[in-house]
């Protein structure tokens, strides 16, 4: 694996955001026309992947290849918003390999932006067991060629990052700009033997319809628009959500927000422990694995994990801040309304309701169940063993994405 001596001792290569440069620089390194495998997202259940393609000797740009959507490294973590500290959601794992670097989540930084922390070491870890990831480049199609796989892509990095996320690029619900509609990004198409399919789920938010949404005149906002508690100062603000997300919202938005309500589907699961470590939420796991192997939409990852109470929940517990109702009923112009008549007034919702796989790309292949998801089994679609779901279901944990990163690799390699 490539490293670097310094006095004898290994170090770990400094990162330098070599992708970035590409895209200042008016488009995306040379991206080859045909490999034998192809990996889509560079977040962790991609890089885990790579990482070991590249333990069996296979060289990027030459036999595999990686193609990430977001504009740097840190996969979907790059995207949240910057108050977000490590330890105060889902536990992040080291990738397989990190050791060598030095670096570990354990001993991160948590005064910093945790989205700041991850995309440091992902881009580390990237240039480290040079993976040339080729970013930003959104995998539009995916469709049969004979024996092969053909990947139709576009070049994204001629265009300014605003405006990329004006036109949807995350998957947001954002409204266009009406000025004059920028330059198509230029197209390509590669064709790969196999395609490790690892783009996660943070380009597919999921709001749930409830009436009268149509008819609100505040804001509806969800997760992956979040930025800042500060733009809900002084503003009533109705929190949607049962897990992670949804807390830290309470918690940031407490004291800025002049007012406050929190509604979940389902009652709270609160977990005594400080962290919640999705590997040990055996029951959850399962439930995911199960709707996988069976091609079902797969279930909630919280309604099976619970959420752990750590000091700052614990607190704002006792305060009273963090008691949540039940859903509301509808939607009215200005304020939810429940079933039983009563109301709370609301300038904008946020929608803290998760996301779904995203999957859009896959759809010439026709890969998905009349029950709603993909039949995956150890990694691999039941119905065309030459793709592969890396971070999907029981796989979505850091820890399960390490795993199923050595499985994946090991049975490309046994049909190379």
């Amino acid at each position: 694996m490539p490293r670097r001596r310094c006095g004898g001792a290994l170090r770990a290569t400094p990162w330098r955001p070599a992708p970035l440069r590409a895209w200042w620089d008016g488009g995306v390194d040379t991206i080859p026309d045909r490999v034998k495998v192809a990996v889509i997202g560079a977040g962790q259940a991609g890089l885990s992947v790579a990482y070991y393609l590249r333990r069996f000797e296979l060289v990027a740009d030459e036999d595999f290849v990686m193609l990430d959507r977001a504009p740097g490294p840190g996969g979907a973590w790059q995207h949240r918003w910057s108050s977000l500290r490590l330890g105060t959601a889902h536990k992040v794992n080291d990738l397989p390999g990190m050791g060598e670097l030095g670096i570990s989540f354990e001993t991160a930084d948590r005064t910093l932006p945790a989205k700041e922390v991850v995309a440091d070491y992902y881009g580390r870890f990237e240039e480290h067991y040079r993976l040339n990831v080729h970013r930003p480049v959104d995998v539009r199609r995916i469709s049969n060629d004979g024996v092969d796989l053909r990947i139709e892509y576009e070049d994204l990095s001629p265009q300014p990052a605003e405006e990329l996320k004006s036109r949807g690029f995350f998957g947001r619900r954002r409204k266009t700009f009406e000025a004059a509609a920028p330059p198509p990004a230029p197209r390509g198409e590669l064709h790969t033997q196999y395609l490790v399919n690892a783009t996660g789920t943070w380009g597919s938010p999921f709001v749930p319809y409830y009436p009268g949404m149509g008819d609100f005149r505040g804001r509806h906002v969800h997760t992956s628009d979040f930025a800042s508690a500060e733009d809900f100062r002084d503003e009533d603000v109705v929190v949607v959500g049962g897990g992670t997300s949804a807390i830290g919202f309470m918690l940031e938005l407490e004291g800025v927000a002049s007012g406050l309500t929190w509604v979940s589907r389902r009652p709270i699961d609160w977990l005594d422990r400080q962290e919640l470590d999705l590997e040990g939420a055996s029951a959850a796991v399962s439930r995911q694995d199960e709707a996988a192997r069976a091609g079902r939409a797969l279930p909630s990852v919280v309604s099976g994990t619970g959420v752990p109470k750590n000091r700052r929940i614990a607190a704002g517990i006792e305060r009273g801040l963090l008691s949540a109702k039940p859903m509301f009923d509808r939607i009215e112009a200005d304020r939810v309304v429940w079933s039983d008549g009563s109301e709370a007034k609301a300038d904008a919702i946020i929608w803290a309701t998760g996301f779904r796989p995203e999957l859009r790309h896959l759809a010439p292949l026709k890969l998905r169940e009349k029950a709603g998801g993909v039949t995956v089994g150890q990694g691999a679609a039941w119905h065309d063993p030459r793709i592969f779901l890396a971070g999907y279901g029981p796989q979505a944990s850091t820890i399960g994405a390490s795993r199923a990163g050595r499985m994946i690799a090991r049975q490309i390699m046994a049909m190379i």
